[in-house]
């Protein structure tokens, strides 16, 4: 078992922290939230007071940060007290220019490094289910496997450095979109006198099928559980959501990629957290469908 040093205890890192301290790692955890704080210890994670002191001595240094000005902040905080023998594993999702920027720098301090964003949400952070999507060499990833396996289902090697952040934001794009077309095409189902369940049974298993439909789907007592049973609390926030589609337009933008799809799901999550409802689970772009927003 390793001895870890784990930054940035919010919604999806409090839980990750946790799973390592299950699986039995020593877990020197920091935030700068006193609450935060106390959950960890009370997971079994050792509390420390700052960064520097969750890295030092650390085997493993795994950051879950807001945004790429924080973990650019945070590196180069840890580059003069991580160990030469350190693995820094950035599980924020960023954008691709500052993951591969992170890594470079900490590569011409000796140390190995990978970008490793997530997907599954609060619940599967919590659960130890999330899908992992790594960026970095080969060397690096078979040592940052056995640590990212501890909390998640699937550990899947992308690419290069940048890679993970870069497979995170198509994916996201994807889902952004998906959701709001089996948002779009509830609500037509419901105007055009069609029962939500039957509509749900028939497109489930045919060819309109999508993870948003199936796992996620966006109304009340349909399918399995989902934010939606619970007035859409919980689950992944259209704030969040917005934060993945615009990495992903800027990302487009530097390679000249035309995405009309991601450009207007990323107009709607906009206008819609905007109006105040960013806190809501993200399939809560329904209701400006049926003009409940």
């Amino acid at each position: 078992m390793a001895r870890i040093g784990f930054i940035g205890l919010g919604n999806m890192g409090g839980g990750m922290a946790a799973n390592l301290a299950k699986n039995g790692h020593d877990v020197h955890a920091f935030d700068l939230n006193a609450d935060a704080l106390a959950k960890a210890k009370a997971a079994g994670c050792l509390p420390v007071d700052s960064a520097a002191e969750a890295a030092d001595g650390a085997e493993a240094i795994v950051t879950m940060l807001p945004a790429g000005k924080h973990v650019a902040e945070v590196y180069d905080a840890l580059f003069g007290v991580a160990g030469p023998t350190a693995i820094l594993i950035d599980c924020s999702t960023i954008d691709v220019a500052t993951a591969k920027q992170v890594a470079d720098a900490a590569q011409a301090k000796g140390l190995a490094a990978v970008d490793a964003p997530v997907s599954g949400g609060i619940g599967a952070a919590n659960a130890g289910t999330l899908t992992f999507m790594v960026g970095g060499s080969a060397a690096a990833f078979e040592r940052a496997e056995p640590i990212l396996a501890a909390m998640g289902k699937a550990v899947i090697h992308a690419g290069a450095n940048g890679a993970g952040q870069a497979a995170k934001i198509c994916n996201n794009m994807i889902l952004g979109a998906t959701m709001i077309a089996t948002c779009e095409a509830f609500v037509l189902a419901d105007k055009l006198g069609l029962d939500a369940q039957a509509f749900y049974d028939i497109a489930s298993v045919s060819s309109g099928q999508s993870w948003s439909m199936t796992s996620y789907a966006p109304l009340p007592g349909i399918g399995p559980d989902t934010p939606a049973d619970h007035d859409y609390q919980g689950g992944f926030a259209a704030a969040l959501m917005l934060k993945d589609l615009r990495l992903a337009m800027a990302a487009a933008q530097d390679v000249g990629a035309d995405t009309p799809m991601g450009a207007k799901a990323a107009e709607r999550y906009e206008a819609f957290a905007e109006a105040g409802q960013g806190g809501l689970d993200f399939s809560a772009i329904i209701r400006t469908l049926q003009g409940n927003a």
